[in-house]
């Protein structure tokens, strides 16, 4: 009996091993299979193959299990992040300028999950700001800047009569400086009136910009205190601002004549002009750039500039050029009434003439400007409508060079109208200084005209200069220069 209880015992404990064994077998094997895998191996070579402010795109190499693999598991900073059953992801919704850690680990079909691949750092890349308000910059020689005389007004000449189609900008001459030092109507008669004819020429030229010219040879006796000190520029260049956006201006023009030396005897001069003149055009620049970041805005800042060394050498041109869009170079009046001979009014070249004064031309004020480091492209040639007028002159040399008892200028319309073309007169024309002149035995007149103008206008384009400027366009009521002049810069 004992035996037979031991009997069933053993039965028993086998039947129960048996049991074990088959219950762990039917979990790990299948009809004929092979056991589980272990978790797939790590992806590798992970890396970023692009990166913008607010994404990464991401890359690797796959598992050697890749065949099982079913997901691979993209990590953000140690956190998951999201899915992908490619070998690349782009994770979204960054921060500039940030970085970030990633990392990638394959998993199979049964949630088997790898170690992880390398570690990468990436940064989003800072976001680009967006550059300062400016006008689309006008191709090299291609500014028209016409300068309107507010006492044309006067004589008929209102603003609405300018041809606004030929013009890159109009510079309106000229607003005054006060006592206190800050910028003023010129004419206040006038000037506001004129000012809504000026800014209505947009509506046929849109492009067209106007800038309001200060000073001029009558009115720059307080440039000098002005420019003195920084409260002095301060309060100036804070004038500017609001005399512009009062009065609807896209800018502002200096006519300084002329720093240290020079222009009205009633003038206040100083030595230290020199650096004053840069520092106050540095100071109207920062307060047009502050009100332009306000306005969306770029405002312009410009300048007459005298020709030749003597204004050279009493600037700093070398520097200022950079707070200037352009500088107007008043490359006419290189002979006039001040004069004891006769001569030419604006000549191209200097020629080699024998003659009893000083010489002088449009191309050598211009080296001046070229040798004091003012960028060519920034420069802005003069083109008088005008021209001197001489009387009584000696009968000699067809007038040229010659001692003469009155003179005066005289505007273009004037000379077509009473001069060009009529008994006794006769043109000349220069073929050294390029520029014609007219004389009847007695009257010598110096000025320019359709040829001189082409010319010159060939000479801005060859020489990468900035355009071409006019003083003034009243004084030529018929536009025949005006036409030239952008016939000759198209």
């Amino acid at each position: 009996m004992i035996k037979k209880q031991n009997m069933y015992k053993t039965i028993l404990a086998l039947t129960l091993v048996f049991l074990l064994v088959f219950s762990y077998a039917s979990n790990h094997y299948a009809f004929g299979a092979k056991p589980d895998k272990t978790a797939p191996t790590a992806p590798t070579n992970l890396r970023a193959t692009s990166v913008n402010e607010t994404s990464v795109t991401l890359s690797w190499n796959p598992s050697t299990d890749n065949i099982g693999v079913k997901t691979y598991d993209i990590y953000r900073n140690n956190t998951y992040l999201s899915s992908s059953t490619a070998t690349s992801y782009t994770a979204a919704s960054l921060t500039p300028a940030t970085t970030y850690q990633f990392y990638v680990k394959a998993k199979d079909a049964k949630g088997n999950i790898s170690v992880s691949s390398n570690v990468i750092s990436v940064t989003t890349t800072a976001t680009t700001p967006l550059p300062p308000p400016t006008p689309v910059p006008q191709p090299l020689s291609n500014r028209i800047v016409g300068y309107y005389a507010a006492w044309a007004t006067y004589t008929g000449t209102t603003p609405d009569k300018i041809d606004a189609t030929k013009l890159t900008h109009i510079n309106y001459a000229f607003a005054n400086i006060g006592p206190d030092l800050k910028i003023t109507l010129g004419y206040p008669d006038i000037d506001v009136n004129n000012f809504k004819m000026l800014n209505a020429l947009k509506t046929t030229n849109p492009n067209l910009k106007t800038l309001i010219s200060v000073g001029g040879w009558s009115w720059s006796g307080k440039f000098s205190d002005a420019a003195l000190t920084d409260a002095s520029r301060t309060a100036f260049a804070d004038s500017c601002v609001t005399f512009i956006t009062q009065y609807g201006f896209d800018g502002v023009d200096l006519d300084w004549e002329y720093p240290v030396s020079g222009g009205l005897t009633t003038n206040a001069k100083r030595a230290e002009d020199k650096q004053n003149f840069t520092l106050l055009l540095k100071k109207i620049r920062e307060k047009l750039d502050a009100r332009g970041a306000v306005d969306n805005k770029h405002y312009l800042l410009t300048i007459a500039g005298g020709a030749g060394g003597s204004y050279a050498n009493n600037t700093e041109l070398s520097l200022i050029h950079q707070y200037l869009d352009y500088a107007t170079i008043m490359t006419y009046d290189l002979h006039g009434t001040w004069d004891s001979y006769t001569d030419l009014h604006a000549p191209l070249y200097t020629n080699s003439d024998v003659t009893p004064q000083y010489k002088a031309s449009v191309d050598s004020s211009l080296n001046a400007w070229y040798q004091a480091s003012f960028p060519k492209d920034k420069i802005v040639v003069g083109i008088p409508f005008y021209g001197y007028l001489y009387s009584s002159v000696n009968n000699a040399n067809n007038g040229l060079y010659q001692r003469f008892s009155g003179a005066s200028s005289i505007s273009y319309h004037s000379i077509v109208t009473n001069y060009l073309n009529k008994p006794g007169y006769t043109r000349y024309f220069h073929s050294q200084s390029m520029v014609p002149w007219l004389f009847n035995g007695t009257v010598f007149i110096s000025y320019e005209d359709p040829q001189s103008i082409g010319i010159k206008t060939d000479y801005i384009k060859s020489k990468g200069l900035g355009g071409a400027m006019i003083w003034e366009l009243s004084q030529d009521s018929n536009k025949v220069l005006l036409n030239s002049v952008y016939d000759g810069l198209k």
